[in-house]
């Protein structure tokens, strides 16, 4: 017995749903997840089941053969017009005929013969080819008087009968040409948010919303519209650290030391070129002193440019488990948190997840312990000596500070985050993951735990550290590189915007 996805779109009539069920329980198949909401869409139903392979194949064979199986998402195109029928019996019946004959489904009519113009009906159509719109305005514009008021063929303004093939057009166009197999599981993915936030009191509406508002922010932050705010900072005489805040998701850092430039985290795969030109333009265009980056967990944002360097990437055993089963729960106590597993998958798709291929885990065995965390490895950046320190799992299973206090700097990935440093289009978009997980942080017990123990620690190096008029730098996953001043984060040193030039075509 093994478990099998399927979307069907059936007929809005008394009995359709009782009718599939039936058909899969003539299979011996077992309905595990079913979600209809005739709010989103009134004829689109999920169905996830149990059976054997056999009997899934007959499954979708009787589906298939009674009309309810969604196998394509066609690519719909909108039509609204007015046509004006003579006042005489039968004339809207045959005009009706005319847009049946032509395949078109009506999403909207409007005719009332008490109007001034009572010939006037108004009437919306989805199509899915446009061949079927010409030769249908060309019979009618033979019969009628006709006004076109809107013609879309881009999926934006279809009307809510057919949601879910709007939203996978809006999918598509995010991401590109993609085949209606994929996009099918996607809307299958998707659908199961939808259905656990909405048993949370959410609107299903305002999920679907925030899923292609993250997709689009993304998408529309790339090429000349990228930007970041970026900070260079001498940590010794030799090696200066590089901050770039990027538009969505979480920060990168560069360590650019005599013999080699280190990364720390590598941003999204989609900002992936235009990162690489804003290294150029800070004098670290050269690739090739990149030999080592270490990743602080496994989010998209912190390694999914990680497999595009040429370099070797360190992570935690952890980070690497939750890379290869996209799932960023993975190791939790919400490991089974069908939020977190989707929405790994929807944001590895908008982002070009495109994490390290070569991959070299840090001992298992911890070394030492600082503060409550275990100290698993050393590593040394020139004359900067860092440890690697394991969480305790609060924002993310595998998550690893990096800490350098004989240099003060720590790298607290999301741990720390210095929000009053990000602007208000980062706040938002870091919203719409929170919204969509009720919370990033997979442990949020352990994460305020975490949280006290890295603010103890740099308030104690800050002490040692006073003396010689420095301050324990705090490299934080998201917002600036900062220093701790009467318990809150405080940018430091001068922060520059960069952004990208606009290329020619």
């Amino acid at each position: 017995m093994n478990k099998y996805s399927f979307v069907t779109r059936m007929p809005d009539e008394p009995g359709a749903l009782h009718r599939a069920a039936e058909i899969i329980k003539s299979y011996a198949g077992n309905i595990n997840r079913i979600q209809f909401d005739r709010r989103i869409d009134p004829v689109t139903v999920f169905f996830e089941v149990t059976a054997t392979p056999e009997g899934y194949c007959r499954i979708k064979e009787d589906l298939h053969a009674i009309g309810y199986l969604q196998e394509s998402l066609p690519t719909l195109g909108f039509l609204r017009f007015t046509v004006y029928v003579p006042h005489q019996p039968g004339s809207l019946f045959e005009l009706l005929t005319y847009i049946t004959g032509a395949g078109a489904n009506i999403a909207y009519i409007d005719f009332d013969e008490r109007r001034c113009d009572s010939g006037r009906v108004t009437i919306s159509l989805n199509v899915e080819e446009t061949a079927i719109v010409e030769s249908l305005l060309d019979r009618l514009k033979s019969q009628y008087r006709l006004d076109i008021l809107e013609y879309d063929t881009t999926g934006e303004n279809l009307d809510d009968t057919v949601f879910y093939v709007r939203f996978a057009q809006a999918v598509r166009g995010l991401i590109g040409t993609a085949e209606d197999e994929f996009l099918l599981s996607l809307l299958q993915d998707v659908n199961h948010i939808v259905q656990e936030l909405n048993s949370l009191g959410q609107d299903p509406r305002e999920v679907f919303e925030c899923i292609l508002l993250t997709g689009r922010t993304l998408k529309n932050t790339t090429g000349d519209r990228f930007y970041a705010d970026v900070q260079r900072i001498p940590i010794s005489d030799d090696v200066e650290v590089f901050c770039f805040q990027t538009p969505g998701g979480g920060s990168i850092f560069l360590l650019r030391a005599p013999e080699e430039t280190v990364m720390i985290d590598t941003g999204y795969g989609i900002y992936h070129e235009d990162a690489v030109r804003m290294f150029q333009h800070y004098g670290l265009g050269d690739l090739k002193k990149i030999k080592r980056i270490y990743i602080t967990h496994a989010d998209a944002d912190h390694c999914g440019a990680g497999g595009l360097f040429d370099a070797t990437s360190y992570t935690h055993t952890g980070s690497r488990e939750i890379i290869r089963r996209a799932n960023r729960a993975y190791g939790s106590r919400s490991e089974s948190s069908i939020l977190e597993e989707v929405y790994t998958t929807v944001i590895n798709l908008f982002s070009h997840f495109t994490p390290p291929e070569n991959l070299e885990v840090f001992p298992e065995e911890k070394i030492g312990t600082r503060s409550i965390f275990p100290i698993l490895a050393r590593f040394t950046v020139h004359d900067l000596e860092f440890e690697v320190l394991e969480s305790l799992g609060g924002h993310m299973h595998g998550q690893v500070y990096l800490f350098c206090p004989g240099h003060g700097i720590i790298f607290t990935a999301d741990t720390l985050i210095n929000f009053g440093s990000l602007d208000e289009d980062r706040k938002h978009y870091n919203s719409l993951a929170d919204f969509l997980v009720t919370s990033v942080n997979v442990d949020s017990d352990c994460a305020r735990q975490e949280r006290k123990a890295l603010l103890e620690m740099i308030r104690d190096l800050d002490e040692e550290l006073a003396p010689t008029g420095r301050r324990c730098l705090v490299a934080c996953g998201h917002g600036a590189i900062s220093v701790l001043s009467n318990g809150k984060l405080e940018a430091i040193g001068p922060v520059e915007h960069y952004q990208a030039e606009k290329r020619g075509v």
